[in-house]
């Protein structure tokens, strides 16, 4: 945790601020090592303060370090954040502009004395968060197990007749019995026809014999995410699917074996999307190759066409390709990639 506090200083010096508000529960998590909710975090070089309500302030007081000191909301959270600001005498003092509303940057400012200016920022914590610990992979790796475990328990429980929204709350049931605080995000089963919408919402459709059916499945493990995503056969699978089935796995293959780092981003999306349009079905291939994952379940990297940033080991991200043919089905693979000193590790 200190190390991260003396990064984000240092990247507050470059900035030439004084002063960081976090309002995203996933940023000020990262800090703290502590799981926010509800909550505000000030850091800065004299102070950094975690504002929380009544709910959660004694829980907040046992759990973070001595680093952190507490303070309690009672009436207005703004003007409790913009009276320490202008008691800690901060004259520059980033935000989060994608996590902070316009109303209550708004309600921030007017508390604050015409001395302190209010400066706009994005990635200053983000970027440090794409590289992973030694602990965070530990508890990554801990999800991917537990999801690799439902999707085991999804193969023995499939049946035709089920429904795809039955399959969801019994994978949900399993993977909390199993360690998992949650599902990572709405688990999607999508049979048949369902499978060809990238991001189906599981239904009261029934799964038929002899069609695909794809699970999209990740879990919540002490705050850090995994994401997985398989398809599975029963009964006879055409010549066509399987035809389809074999191209996706191969494109995902060529963009795993290609991860190193130093090697542009934009060409591990390239080797799997290139491979798919050689195919003929370049057209049905829709969404980047790939995420990052960790506190949250999309994060930075970014694996897409249009990065051009270079691999770093620590990264932690997904790869999946996919081909989606409408009205038919579509399948999609879906692993998680760490970034080695060598070269890659599938988790």
């Amino acid at each position: 945790m200190e190390q991260k506090i003396k990064s984000v200083f240092l990247k507050l010096e470059q900035k030439n601020l004084d002063g960081f508000i976090l309002s995203s529960p996933a940023n000020i998590s990262y800090l703290t090592d502590y799981r926010s909710r509800d909550s505000y975090l000030l850091i800065s070089k004299k102070e950094n303060i975690y504002f929380t309500d009544s709910r959660y302030i004694e829980e907040a007081k046992n759990n973070l370090s001595p680093k952190f000191s507490v303070k309690k909301i009672n009436g207005s959270i703004f003007k409790l954040i913009s009276g320490a600001c202008c008691a800690l005498g901060l004259k520059r003092v980033g935000f989060e502009e994608r996590y902070l509303p316009f109303a209550e940057y708004q309600k921030i400012k007017e508390g604050l004395n015409q001395r302190i200016n209010l400066v706009p920022f994005y990635g200053l914590v983000e970027e440090l968060r794409q590289l992973k610990s030694p602990e965070e992979l530990e508890k990554i790796k801990k999800a991917i197990q537990i999801t690799i475990a439902a999707l085991k328990f999804a193969q023995d429980f499939i049946t035709p007749g089920r429904k795809e929204i039955e399959v969801a709350a019994e994978l949900e049931r399993f993977i909390r019995y199993h360690g998992a605080y949650a599902s990572s995000f709405d688990i999607i089963v999508a049979c048949g026809a369902n499978s060809s919408f990238p991001h189906h919402i599981s239904s009261e459709r029934k799964i038929k014999n002899h069609e695909p059916v794809l699970i999209d499945i990740g879990v919540d493990y002490l705050g850090y995410k995994s994401d997985l995503t398989r398809v599975l056969f029963f009964g006879k699978i055409n010549v066509y699917v399987t035809k389809i089935y074999n191209i996706v796995r191969q494109a995902q293959d060529r963009a795993i074996r290609k991860i190193k780092p130093g090697i542009p981003i934009k060409e591990i999306d390239a080797a799997a999307r290139q491979y798919i349009k050689q195919k003929g079905f370049g057209g049905f291939f829709s969404h980047n190759l790939g995420h990052g994952v960790g506190l949250e379940v999309h994060e930075e990297p970014q694996i897409s066409p249009k990065v051009d940033d270079k691999l770093i080991p620590g990264m932690v991200f997904t790869i999946e390709p996919a081909i989606y043919l409408a009205n038919k089905f579509g399948i999609r693979w879906e692993d998680m990639v760490l970034v080695t000193q060598k070269g890659y590790q599938v988790l």
